[in-house]
């Protein structure tokens, strides 16, 4: 239990560094840590293809295209806008939110717990898969069919026609 109150930790520490860093490149990899905090949090809580996909497609991909995004854009403070009131009102919204999160976790705020049932094969891979080979096999497919269908246009779309002259 020590384990999840040291990564509990680690990921408020670096989404608060995150969100209080000035320079945005920093602020884009202390996101990718939060985001590694949360891979180590689905794996204490037995649910590895949770923490696969968060690893490969949050960590891996969208992070690194912020990452490239803001080291193109070359930001610097005579660039940036100032900040509108509705901004700073989404801000404390978002502010407001955060302290309702934290009045929740140290059980200030009860919530009632009944409807959660443990079970402990839950977040498993093969259960993701027997569940959706069995019951949902149909729209798997035709989910498969569909995206087969998306790349061949790419790339019929994307291919220069030779035989104009």
């Amino acid at each position: 239990m020590s384990i999840f109150y040291f990564v509990a930790f680690l990921s408020i520490f670096f989404a608060l560094m995150t969100i209080f860093t000035k320079n945005p490149v920093h602020s884009v990899l202390y996101l990718v840590i939060t985001f590694f905090t949360f891979t180590v949090h689905y794996i204490l809580l037995n649910a590895q293809f949770l923490a696969v996909v968060n690893f490969i497609v949050y960590m891996g991909a969208i992070m690194v295209l912020f990452l490239f995004v803001l080291m193109l854009l070359n930001l610097n403070k005579d660039t940036e806008p100032m900040k509108s009131t509705i901004v700073k009102i989404m801000g404390t919204v978002a502010g407001m939110c955060l302290l309702v999160t934290f009045l929740g976790a140290f059980r200030v705020i009860e919530v009632n717990n009944e409807a959660i049932t443990p079970h402990a094969n839950i977040g498993l891979v093969k259960n993701l898969g027997q569940v959706l080979f069995k019951d949902f096999l149909l729209p798997f497919e035709l989910s498969s069919i569909l995206l087969l269908t998306a790349m061949v246009g790419a790339v019929l779309l994307a291919k220069k026609d030779t035989n104009k002259a």
